[in-house]
Order: structure tokens, then sequence, then C-alpha cells
């Protein structure tokens, strides 16, 4: 079987698909994986065919905000100015050995454009929650004032239609609103997801896999003493106020920090640190989530998910939309706690109190199970290769 997987370089949409396409390998599956030129070390080392694409996601910092109307216009017309330098590129080198499947992330509806122009079926990987027909993602992200009228949204809207167009599409699915493919592979247990139970047989959710990492690459200063991870993740995260605040609300306790910033904040604006707050820009995360008794975090649904297969307690600080309905649901499932405002002094409660709840404990413990019982990378591999069959015998 010839895969053609088709990713925006992003590491929170790369790395959850990583282990899938390890696993089709090992069966001895080709897999082409087209994405920016930034994710493709992680891609070769999944043992797939790099097909570097021109596309990248701008390397700078955010802070998080309100999601607005034009914001979302701003993202369209950035995934559209990416489809019109990324898909010459993949029609050319998948054109000359067709796959038989091409499998795209759900955030980019021009998959669909990749999979109809080759003639061949599409699957979508979801690495988020996902929506259904009665249920669309909009009633879920977007602020109760969003407009859905705004000028700029419905150019965009009609850009990226009228691109689908030229490429023989008629209509582009909408992510917000409609299902992406025949197939959906969604990267979350299927009791994460709000409504887990009315989707129907076109969602698989395979939930999770581990990502290999050499954990050897980072102890604790000191083995003995609690340990909170505290991480933004890598795009919404030019917090230094929010930084700070950590820092102060652990200074002269027992606990030991370890604290990611991200490769844009100097560590000099946040002061002078305790002995007991060690700063990075980044840490090898899933080494320290195997040590962590406690994750401030912002609630990406990467970092979700890998605190919740290491059975770490969170305590959410979202900084986007999406981050705070996955940090809602969170909290809504005990498996930590949501702070809207945090500061020095709810910070350490929060980590205290999650710490020592039991409850919490076997809330994560179930889920565990739950991300067990999805079956991961080998599921996905097995509704692909079914999926694929399928196709050839209709």
């Amino acid at each position: 079987m010839h895969l053609a997987f088709f990713v925006p370089p992003a590491p929170g949409h790369v790395n959850p698909a990583l282990p899938l396409v390890a696993e089709l390998v090992r069966r001895g599956h080709r897999v082409g994986f087209a994405t920016g030129a930034s994710m493709v070390p992680a891609v070769r080392a999944a043992g797939a065919e790099p097909v570097p694409l021109p596309s990248e996601i701008p390397d700078r910092p955010l802070s998080g905000t309100a999601f607005t109307a034009g914001d979302l216009a701003a993202m369209l017309e950035g995934v559209l100015a990416n489809a019109r330098a990324d898909l010459p590129v993949m029609l050319e080198h998948f054109g000359a050995e067709r796959p038989d499947v091409v499998c795209f992330d759900a955030i980019n509806p021009f998959g669909r454009v990749v999979a109809d122009s080759l003639g061949v079926p599409a699957a979508a990987l979801v690495p988020n929650l996902t929506g259904h027909d009665d249920a669309p993602l909009s009633e879920t992200f977007m602020p109760e004032a969003f407009d859905f009228g705004d000028a700029r949204l419905l150019a965009a809207r009609r850009a990226m239609t009228d691109f689908a167009a030229e490429h023989g599409v008629g209509a582009l699915p909408d992510p917000m609103s409609e299902v992406m493919a025949p197939l959906n592979l969604v990267f979350v247990p299927r009791r994460f997801q709000p409504g887990g139970e009315a989707f129907d047989d076109r969602f698989h959710f395979v939930g999770p896999s581990p990502r290999p990492e050499d954990a050897s690459r980072w102890r604790p200063r000191r083995p003995d003493a609690p340990l909170v991870f505290v991480s933004l993740g890598t795009v919404f995260n030019e917090r230094p106020d929010f930084f700070r605040a950590c820092a102060e609300a652990f200074e002269g306790t027992p606990w030991q920090v370890a604290m990611s910033v991200g490769s844009h904040l100097e560590v000099s604006t946040l002061g002078t640190l305790p002995e007991n707050v060690e700063v990075r820009p980044h840490f090898p995360q899933l080494a320290v989530l195997r040590e962590a008794d406690v994750f401030v975090t912002h609630c990406g649904m990467g970092s979700t998910m890998e605190a919740l297969y290491h059975e770490v307690p969170m305590v959410a600080a979202p900084q986007v939309p999406e981050q705070r309905r996955n940090a809602r649901r969170v909290a809504e499932l005990g498996l930590g706690r949501l702070l809207e405002e945090p500061d020095a002094a709810s910070i350490r409660a929060a980590v205290e109190s999650v710490a020592d709840d039991a409850r919490i404990g076997e809330a994560l413990s179930r889920m565990r199970e739950a991300i067990e019982e999805s079956g991961g990378a080998a599921a996905g591999a097995d509704a692909l290769e079914r999926y694929v069959d399928e196709a050839k015998t209709a």
C-alpha cells in the first residue's frame, strides 16, 4: 500500500501522526509525507519518505487573544497561500506514482483537492477535538459574538472555493462545520471527545500513541522533590507575566519547577529566579512528564494527550479558544483544574490541590485505560488498510 500524507509543518499536527506513520512503515507500506522542511527530520525518523513543501508556519511568538472573524480570515488566507505553493509540488510528486490514499490534516481542506485531483480516496487526520453534522466545531470554538458575516472572512472563503474549482473540485469541506472525509482518524480517545457516543463509523477514535524520546536526556535536579512542569507550548507562549507568576508561586517551597518558555523569550526578562526554578527555551517534554507530579499547561491537544498518557494531573492556563475547550474538558472529566485568571497564589493553590486529589488520580487511571483501549497507531493502520481494500473492491 502506498500512502500520501499532507500535514502542515506544526509539531501539534505532525507529531500525533508520526506513530501511525511508523506503524504503517513497520507493516511494509510505503509512506510519502509532505510537510514543511522544518519537520522533515522527524518525518524521516519515523521511516517515511519526506516530501518537502515550500510553505512554513511563521516562527513568531504569539501571546494569545480572543478569536475574531479577522483572525479566522487571516488564517484562511494563509492556508490558501500555502496551498498555492504546496499543491503543485504535491501533485507533481504523487502524480508520478499515484498513492492508494491521501491522508490529510483536517485543518487543511485542500487535502481533498489533492485526493480528488489524483483520483484516490481521502482520509482525514484529526489531532484535536472534532465535530459532526449535528455538532459543528464552530459551536464549540467560536465566541458567542463571532461575526460569521465578516466581509474579509467571506472573501477568504470565496477565494478558497475559487481555487478549489480551478482544480476541478466543486465544494471544499468546511473544517468548522462538516465531516472532512469518509474516514476520519481522531488522535483522541472517544471518552475525551464531548458527545463521543454520537459519532458514527466514519470516525475512528484511535487516541494518542507515545512518541519515542530518550528519557536519559533529562533528569530532575532533585529526584526526591515534587516536580511541576510549566509550558505554554510552541505558539502562544509570549507571556513573561505568566512565567514570572509561576516562578513566584513556588519560591521558597519544596517544589522544583521545570519551565519551558519558548525560543523567543529572553530569560533575563523574568528577573532573578528562585534556585528551585529551572528555565529553558525547550525541555524534552515526554522525559519531563515521566517525572512530573503536575503539569501547568496551555492545554494544546498534543500536550493534553501526552499528560493523560503519563497520568499527570493538569492545571490549565489556556491561551486561545481551542485550548480553552480542551481545558474545560479536562476539568469536566476531573483530570485537572482550569484557571481563568492565573496569578502566583492561584497557580500554587491549584498545583497543590490537584497533586493531592485522589479522585483526579483515579480519573487519570480511567482515561489511561481509555487510551489503551482506543488502539493507537495499530488501530489507525488497521482502519486505513480496510478503507483502501474496500475502495479497491467498490
